[in-house]
């Protein structure tokens, strides 16, 4: 059941020139799985609040990793240890998984950071593949590694791991291995088209994670609707951000 509360920053750290990762203190607003996401009031004088996933969470604390993409985001990447934050949630369903699970974690650029609470639900077992513009985009890739069997990089200008998209990542390792439970996905909609064609093409389940601008986070607008692919409308911040690939309208 979601909740308001002001929560406390206990920790703000910089992951690169684009990126923070804000720590909150936050009793009980612990998800129930990984990628749902919380509402963050972003300054007294911007009415909509920001939308960010959930990266991780425990002992009342909760993660979350951002980059600034404008002024709302700016003003939270200026947040220090002490301060408080407007915060609804938790919001949203995540990916359904298994602690049992072995998965595919597909993320590119801020799609990364939900796939972590993936790679930890799921402890050991799966495998990421992380996607970023360049080496200077890059993050939180030592704590995939601490997580996960196995993590593979690629970025778009080869500075970082295999020069090129995700996808291709995909289907070098179904061409080896199928046995996977699921692909989980996070990032542009270009990317998860991409990847979710790859899983179908290889027999594997596919979640993907919608990004949309959202204004109210619980479904009374009608800002983040997005088609499926039986020609109904589903809200990505009450009925996902995650969905079945197979449901998704990638053509609209």
């Amino acid at each position: 059941m979601p909740i308001q509360k002001l929560c406390t920053v206990a920790e703000a750290v910089r992951l690169n020139e684009f990126a923070w990762s804000l720590t909150l203190e936050a009793e009980g607003m612990e998800p129930q799985g990984p990628d749902q996401f919380v509402h963050v009031k972003c300054g007294h004088s911007r009415l909509l609040r920001r939308p960010i996933s959930i990266c991780g969470w425990g002992e009342n604390r909760l993660r979350i990793v951002f980059e600034v993409r404008g002024e709302g985001t700016a003003w939270l990447a200026r947040r220090k240890a002490g301060d408080t934050l407007d915060v609804l949630g938790p919001l949203g369903r995540g990916f359904r998984i298994g602690r049992e699970d072995r998965c595919l974690l597909v993320g590119g650029g801020i799609g990364v950071p939900p796939m972590l609470g993936c790679a930890k639900w799921t402890a050991g077992r799966s495998t990421a593949i992380l996607g970023f513009r360049s080496a200077d985009r890059a993050m939180l890739t030592e704590e995939f590694q601490k997580c996960c069997k196995d993590v593979l990089l690629c970025s778009d200008d080869g500075s970082l791991g295999q020069k090129g998209f995700v996808d291709a990542q995909v289907r070098a390792v179904l061409e080896k291995d199928k046995n996977f439970t699921a692909v989980l996905a996070c990032g542009p909609k270009p990317m998860l088209k991409n990847v979710a064609a790859v899983a179908a093409e290889y027999g594997v389940p596919c979640q993907v994670s919608m990004e949309e601008r959202m204004a109210c986070g619980v479904g009374a607008c009608l800002g983040c609707a997005i088609q499926m692919a039986d020609g109904t409308m589903k809200h990505v911040c009450k009925d996902g951000p995650v969905f079945d690939a197979e449901e998704v309208a990638w053509n609209v």
